[in-house]
């Protein structure tokens, strides 16, 4: 498996899907946007029920956002995302157009927290206000790998003076003390075995990396998918591996859409309009 930006369906998102429509059967077609903000580093939404979601904007994996008119067909609902009911943006959250599937994604964020609100928390415990970064276990015979480059993470790698890895795609995000730690993409088959701790940013749930990387890693790596697109229900995740799951909880709605419409970043939110919420699995043998 290569990290790459070809996209590949996502079973996570689809019975993450299934999930929340069979959870809230009919009251889902009386559920619709209230607000909808593309903003440059994240877009999020608010439901007419109060509840909100968030996800990443995938500017990088649009190539056509260079020219305008190519741009307008990566996202054609703009001017009218507050008039399309969840259902088709659910449908939109495994589409092959990144924004389309960012945009999915925030909704289905928005109804995993009502799906929380009514009491669907069965197989997970969520801690409020815990970074998940914080729990990773780093002894110094640990070898972590971390896929994207997870700003505050890595600077807890690079302050432990042992050997890590980091795969990414833009090596411009990475600071000049990181390069030698940088892995190519093309080299992710190779290196997320080695791996004792997995790190991964929840962003390849857009370009449809990654269930592939939870395939190769080993039975024995713990392993953390991280960021706000990850702030969705856990089940799925769980069942493919995954320890930890880290994701944002949306306090302020409308002051969460208003930081991101100014160009906010994730460190614009925390303690303002979202917290951090560490997310792990109750029952090994839950299986929605």
């Amino acid at each position: 498996m290569l990290l790459n930006k070809t996209m590949q369906p996502s079973k996570i998102l689809e019975e993450t899907i299934d999930y929340v429509k069979n959870s809230l059967n009919d009251i889902i077609h009386d559920i619709t946007i209230e607000r909808a903000v593309i903003g440059i580093f994240f877009s999020g939404v608010i439901l007419n029920n109060g509840h909100a979601g968030i996800s990443a904007t995938p500017i990088k994996e649009i190539p056509e956002a260079v020219c305008c008119p190519s741009s307008a067909r990566s996202m054609p609902n703009a001017g009218h995302l507050t008039e399309r009911s969840v259902v088709k943006y659910l449908k939109d959250a495994t589409s092959n157009i990144p924004m389309k599937k960012a945009m999915g994604i925030a909704v289905l964020s928005a109804l995993s927290s009502y799906c929380r609100e009514i009491g669907l928390t069965e197989g997970y415990d969520m801690e409020v206000g815990v970074d998940a970064l914080d729990c990773v276990d780093l002894r110094d015979d640990t070898y972590p790998v971390l896929i994207g480059a997870i700003g505050p993470f890595l600077r807890v790698l690079k302050s432990r003076k042992k050997p890590f890895s980091v795969v990414e795609l833009d090596t411009r995000t990475l600071k000049p003390d990181e390069l030698p730690f940088y892995v190519p993409p093309d080299k992710t088959g190779e290196i997320v075995p080695k791996a004792d701790v997995l790190v991964i940013t929840g962003t390849t749930l857009i370009n449809g990396t990654l269930e592939g990387i939870l395939e190769i890693a080993r039975p024995d790596t713990k392993v953390v998918v991280v960021g706000p697109t990850a702030s969705i229900l856990p089940h799925a995740f769980f069942k493919r591996g995954v320890d930890i799951l880290g994701g944002d909880i949306i306090t302020h709605p409308q002051k969460m859409l208003d930081t991101l419409a100014e160009g906010g970043s994730g460190y614009h939110l925390y303690g303002h309009s979202a917290e951090r919420v560490l997310v792990t699995q109750k029952s090994p043998g839950f299986n929605p």
